[in-house]
């Protein structure tokens, strides 16, 4: 049980991907202006991340391992979140059209966040979390979700923020780009609080 915990805290807060390791900022910055669409692209990337995961991780034990095809992993990884994207794609077109106009070019860029590729190729890791053991199937499936729920709360508390920003009109000379890059620098400095957690845990 010790071992879940510590797997969830350090995915979601102490090694959040967006804000601990800056992984996956083009859909963090691009899609924060509004908080339904927000969490429509967090819950789609967590989706792609978990199921990416459970196909890549046997892929890489059961084939590119047994076969010496290592050097494969990183093309062999991008098609199967390629090909997982496009099904999100086309789900969230028929299912929920309006979401789908909302996320815009930024859906078919999950393909190339690099925070979902990171997550697969992590996931096979043993050195994720302190005392973790071997990085088995299932704690492999339960990093990805931590990791996708980081990047939801990521994308919901920044989302937030931007709302309120746009609402206490910021300087002049602050409008715009500016003030989101500072938001952001802000938001990520508020994470580090978490570095250390696994000494109290």
């Amino acid at each position: 049980m010790k071992e879940f915990i510590l797997i969830l805290v350090s995915s979601v807060l102490v090694n959040n991907y967006v804000l601990s390791q800056t992984l996956g900022i083009c859909p963090f910055l691009g899609v924060s202006k509004k908080l339904n669409q927000a969490v429509g692209m967090g819950m789609a990337v967590t989706f792609v991340m978990v199921i990416a995961t459970a196909v890549t991780w046997p892929i890489q034990n059961f084939i590119l391992s047994s076969f010496d095809l290592g050097y494969l992993q990183t093309i062999v990884f991008i098609l199967v979140i390629a090909a997982l994207v496009q099904l999100v794609e086309l789900f969230l077109k028929k299912a929920v059209p309006a979401l789908h106009k909302a996320l815009g070019v930024y859906l078919p860029l999950i393909t190339t966040n690099c925070a979902v590729l990171a997550v697969c190729i992590n996931a096979l890791k043993d050195n994720n979390v302190p005392d973790m053991g071997s990085a088995t199937f299932l704690y492999a499936l339960l990093y990805a979700f931590g990791s996708g729920i980081g990047f939801l709360l990521a994308m919901v508390m920044f989302a937030g923020v931007r709302e309120r920003i746009a609402a206490s009109k910021p300087p002049k000379a602050f409008e715009g780009t500016p003030i989101t890059l500072i938001s952001a620098a802000i938001v990520s400095f508020a994470f580090l609080g978490f570095e250390g957690l696994f000494s109290k845990l």
